[in-house]
């Protein structure tokens, strides 16, 4: 309870978090480290979590500047598997406050998730209480030891599932951890998931029986057919058929069982059980023995509880999918169309972390800058690699808002360097209140005689930008100031700058590409260093970038990466191609 009442002050920004219990009508989970020593949280506050778990519903009281009320309160009721009240989730602010729709869904969401946790610790408790009973039954009939032995062993696999189902992330994990558990005890020849997506039932394939032949048929059928898969989603109840009275309807195929792709023709036994989420049936869990399995009573009692906490798993990993998708989906379009530049080569990889909930906040930007009277001919660009802190939906977010403020800062003044326009975000980002924190190299970029072009750029604490010139040689351009953080004073900030002669070319990256667990960072821009040196002159950039990428950066990437690259081509007469 302290770590959801310490998450729900975290994600709200409220210096106070409790988890209030209906039942023992008190604080239960009540942060030390927000309260006084030796205190307990205010009646008040206790008054509101009493009023809130007799409405039912949430509340969201503000505290004006009227001082009508002695804090700002926010609680969400905590809800049992049947609907029945658990507790409150609240945060207190003594300071004025108000709550916005952000606070309001983000409390409702990490409930939901807590309500969740509560669901699967009493349904623990139950396996537990079974499991004493199983070993008192052991004890008191030695005449029926073995049917003692199979219950102790049905509630040590309730056990387990509790405890590993509580904290999957994906569906291939759900699939693979259920396959596990079921495969030592119950001994199915098959294991599947069917979930339902846009209104039909669709096969994952499950962890066990993956060799099992499917002939070709969908992997999904209606919700309304006679299928007994289909059927026990529908009709919310679990369906057992076996071989021997079996009675498929819809005209399916003899001999599979539960539906065209769920237990081949081999089974003789399958059971379809209905995966009840919090908002509706979200799938089945498929079962399949290859040869005849009795289920009595007690069989499909555990097989109803298992399939309680696969759904709960399944939900959440559900959940987790979809705030993914929309990050990557943000992240991506943010990602900038790089812009023709007439005297530039410019080309950007862009690689996610190699696990799907870790959404980072690295970008890349490229842009023309605004006409300066009397700058001399071409048109001059900006070019950015940043990287702002954490790996979740917020930080993406944030990337997309610094994106846009930087771009402003550069068109606010123009003919300014790009020191001034790192200066200029920082102090926007002070006036607004915005937390972003991170690194970044921002860059300018203007033609000059010969085929040359200047460079500006100034290093907020991001790994240095590699130079390679048109000799082979690679310089570390390692001027740098600190890092951004909105909790820093803004400052002066420096800017380097040199020419860039014909065949020169510039290379910016974000950390995930040099940095790895248990390896020299240093080291690893050293050979960076190296394979851009000896890299062919002639090597289009994007195939650059991507055997850089494949060469230095992790095979398991920890964090996402970002590589852009400049180059200035060479002259036609220079004879190096």
């Amino acid at each position: 309870m302290n770590r959801f009442a310490r998450l729900a002050t975290r994600l709200l920004a409220a210096p106070q978090g409790l988890v209030w219990l209906e039942a023992a009508g008190e604080a239960a989970g009540a942060l030390p480290e927000c309260w006084p020593t030796g205190t307990r949280p205010d009646p008040g506050v206790l008054e509101y979590c009493h009023r809130v778990a007799e409405d039912g519903h949430p509340r969201f009281l503000p505290r004006a500047g009227d001082d009508s009320a002695p804090f700002a309160f926010a609680g969400v009721p905590l809800a049992g598997s049947s609907g029945e009240l658990l507790g409150v989730l609240a945060v207190v602010d003594q300071d004025l406050r108000s709550w916005s729709e952000d606070d309001v869904q983000d409390l409702s969401d990490l409930a939901a998730a807590c309500s969740a946790q509560m669901r699967m610790r009493m349904r623990s408790e139950i396996g537990r209480q079974a499991r004493e009973a199983a070993q008192d039954a052991v004890d008191a009939a030695e005449g029926e030891a073995t049917r003692a032995q199979a219950l102790l062993n049905r509630s040590e696999l309730l056990l387990r599932a509790s405890e590993d189902l509580a904290d999957t992330r994906s569906l291939d994990d759900v699939s693979r951890r259920v396959g596990d558990l079921v495969g030592s005890e119950l001994k199915p020849a098959s294991v599947d998931l069917a979930l339902v997506r846009q209104g039909r039932l669709h096969h994952t394939m499950g962890p066990v029986g993956d060799d099992s032949p499917h002939g070709g048929v969908p992997e999904s059928l209606a919700l309304g057919s006679d299928w007994p898969v289909a059927r026990a989603v529908r009709e919310n109840r679990m369906i057992v058929v076996d071989r021997s009275s079996e009675a498929v309807g819809g005209g399916g195929p003899s001999g599979a069982l539960a539906g065209p792709a769920f237990g081949g023709p081999r089974f003789s036994t399958a059971a379809c059980l209905p995966l009840c989420g919090t908002h509706g049936t979200l799938g089945a869990l498929v079962l399949g023995w290859d040869t005849p399995y009795e289920i009595g009573m007690d069989e499909r009692a555990v097989l109803t509880t298992l399939a309680g906490y696969t759904a709960q798993a399944v939900e959440r990993a559900l959940h987790l999918e979809e705030r993914v998708t929309v990050a990557r989906e943000l992240q991506r379009a943010l990602l900038t169309d790089l812009p023709d530049v007439p005297g530039l080569e410019l080309s950007a990889l862009y690689r996610p972390a190699a696990r799907d909930d870790m959404v980072g906040g690295d970008w890349y930007d490229a842009y023309p800058l605004p006409e300066v009277p009397g700058a001399g001919p071409g048109e001059a660009f900006a070019v950015t690699v940043g990287d702002i802190t954490g790996h979740d939906m917020r930080a993406a977010a944030l990337m997309g808002q610094v994106r846009s403020m930087l771009r402003q800062a550069d068109h606010d003044h123009p003919g300014r360097g790009p020191e001034q326009a790192l200066s200029a975000f920082e102090r926007a980002c002070g006036r607004l209140d915005l937390p972003a924190s991170g690194t970044a190299v921002h860059a300018h970029l203007s033609p000059a005689p010969d085929g040359r072009w200047n460079l500006r750029w100034s290093n907020a604490g991001h790994p240095a930008p590699l130079l390679l010139t048109g000799d082979g040689v690679v310089e570390s351009l390692t001027q740098h100031d600190v890092l951004l953080h909105h909790a820093l004073p803004p400052g002066p900030r420096s800017c380097g700058s040199r020419s860039l002669p014909p065949g020169s070319t510039l290379l910016l990256y974000t950390d995930g590409l040099v940095e790895e667990r248990g390896a020299d960072i240093d080291e690893n821009v050293e050979r960076l260093a190296h394979l851009l040196a000896a890299a062919p002159p002639g090597i289009r950039l994007h195939a650059l970038l991507r055997y850089l990428l494949d060469a230095v950066g992790p095979r398991e990437a920890e964090d996402d990466t970002v590589l852009f690259a400049v180059r200035v081509p060479r002259l036609p007469d220079d004879g190096l191609g």
